[in-house]
């Protein structure tokens, strides 16, 4: 069992983290702006500003894992605030011994080997190239970061999201730095499976101070 800190832990991306996480028997604590409103049995939900150093402590101490699953909208918006924010959580990782894990986009991934970044190839929404280049930066910093943080940085696949959470299959491809798509070009990854496939590597350790991505 791992004690497991989740910031935005009633987000998309981080409910699905504890919705897995939970029923496997690890000691779940969700910070977030706001209570959730289906909250999974087990987990004890806590409700502050996520960019407040006092709560990032809270979260910090005593978890063997932080999953950081914010995204840089609302109050988390503009260049730089989600990365300080993250860079911050990094230091109270490294000085009370906890792994961290980061969910990002698919817009940090390659498009294909050699090839550009998903956010930088024409079809990628302009309206969203922001978030990616925010939390490509975050990747970027967790690289050149201090060597005793252990890390690890998820990019889902291009189609997650709330408004497609699709249906647990308990099947998926792990791939590295490129997207992966499916026989008709398609990158897609269910909420659920994304969920479990987190909750996997937290207790398997596949990817220590890497990078990796998850879509069937």
């Amino acid at each position: 069992m791992a004690r497991i800190s989740v910031l935005g832990g009633t987000g998309y991306a981080g409910s699905t983290i504890v919705a897995a996480a939970a029923p496997a028997g690890h000691d779940v604590t969700s910070f977030s702006r706001n209570a959730p409103a289906d909250p999974t049995a087990g987990v004890d939900y806590r409700t502050g500003d996520v960019a407040d150093e006092t709560l990032l402590a809270q979260a910090v101490e005593g978890a063997d894992v932080v999953v950081a699953a914010l995204s840089p909208r609302g109050a988390l918006e503009g260049e730089g605030r989600l990365r300080s924010i993250y860079a911050t959580v990094a230091g109270l990782a490294l000085k009370h011994g906890a792994r961290l894990g980061v969910v990002g986009g698919a817009g940090s991934l390659f498009a294909s080997e050699g090839g550009p970044l998903v956010f930088d190839t024409p079809s990628f929404p302009d309206a969203i190239k922001p978030e990616a280049a925010e939390l490509t930066a975050v990747l970027e910093d967790l690289r050149a970061g201090d060597q005793d943080l252990d890390w690890f940085f998820v990019s889902p696949a291009g189609g997650f999201g709330a408004w497609a959470p699709g249906e647990a299959t308990g099947e998926y491809r792990i791939g590295g730095d490129v997207l992966l798509v499916d026989d008709a070009g398609e990158s897609f990854i269910s909420g659920a499976d994304f969920g479990h496939a987190v909750v996997n590597e937290i207790e398997v350790a596949a990817h220590s101070r890497k990078r990796f991505t998850v879509a069937y």
